[in-house]
């Protein structure tokens, strides 16, 4: 195998704000340790509430309402438009501010905007390649597609730090085409959930700890190599758009990653 340039980090943060009662950030970082060998791993709180608490009282407050004002401009408020361009009013920025210490998941944001505003919270001594923040979140985000002009909602946004949504994993990925003319044919929710149960991720899902395993391995390909996909669909880093194919690629192919992505792992831990 041809030479690869690798940055594997020092350290990776695992900020927890998932709040699923199935999201088991321990065995997460199981996970990494035998995939990337003893690499350190430490874990924060949610991000928002880890880097407000480090600041004085009279900081805190400046930088929550900034935040506020910042994170109320990425909501997205036109699924077709890519351009938002407005100016959030005061009730919007006043909700954002009650809910940087609990994230709510009723609204969508831009993901890259999102990222960005969490960019500028990390300290200069905490960036570079050394440094790999994963951060899990309820939020739901989405970034603009440009064949259908819209914006889809999304499991994760890669980059520094890299974002991971518990919701996204339930609303982002397609339900399969059955369950929605079903439920255009008048089949209730409820119903369709149990019929369709082993076919896609819900809320407090018993199997989102090992899905998100495979997201996580995304996010630390992506800092360490700047690729977290693959076009094999059995290996976890395949990016899938279908409930089925996360369910395929994280729980049932057989393997976990494909022969390249497993000699660069193989790789990282000689």
């Amino acid at each position: 195998m041809r030479d690869i340039e690798i940055h594997l980090p020092s350290i990776i943060y695992l900020y927890d704000g998932g709040r699923a009662a199935n999201l088991d950030l321990d065995e997460i970082a199981k996970y990494i340790k035998r995939n990337l060998g003893n690499i350190e791993i430490e874990f924060r709180k949610d991000f928002v509430t880890h880097w407000l608490s480090l600041q004085s009282p009279t900081v805190k407050e400046k930088v929550a309402n900034t935040l506020a004002n910042k994170v109320a401009r990425c909501k997205v408020r036109k699924i077709e438009t890519k351009e938002q361009g407005f100016e959030p009013l005061p009730g919007e920025i006043d909700y954002e501010r009650r809910s940087l210490f609990y994230k709510h998941f009723g609204i969508l944001y831009d993901g890259f905007e999102l990222r960005t505003i969490f960019t500028e919270l990390i300290p200069a001594n905490e960036r570079g390649f050394v440094f790999c923040h994963i951060i899990f979140t309820n939020q739901i985000f989405g970034t603009w597609d440009e064949n259908d002009k819209r914006y889809h909602a999304r499991v994760s946004v890669y980059g520094f730090p890299s974002i991971v949504s518990t919701s996204g994993v339930v609303e982002a990925p397609a339900k399969p085409r059955e369950f929605y003319l079903k439920q255009q044919m008048g089949r209730s929710l409820t119903t369709l959930k149990k019929e369709f149960k082993d076919k896609f991720i819900d809320y407090d899902d018993t199997r989102l700890t090992e899905v998100l395993k495979g997201y996580t391995m995304q996010a630390l390909f992506f800092h360490m190599m700047g690729e977290p996909f693959c076009e094999d669909k059995k290996c976890r880093l395949y990016n899938a758009h279908w409930q089925e194919e996360v369910i395929h690629a994280q729980l049932d192919s057989g393997y976990e990653f494909c022969d390249q992505h497993r000699m660069i792992l193989n790789k990282i831990k000689k």
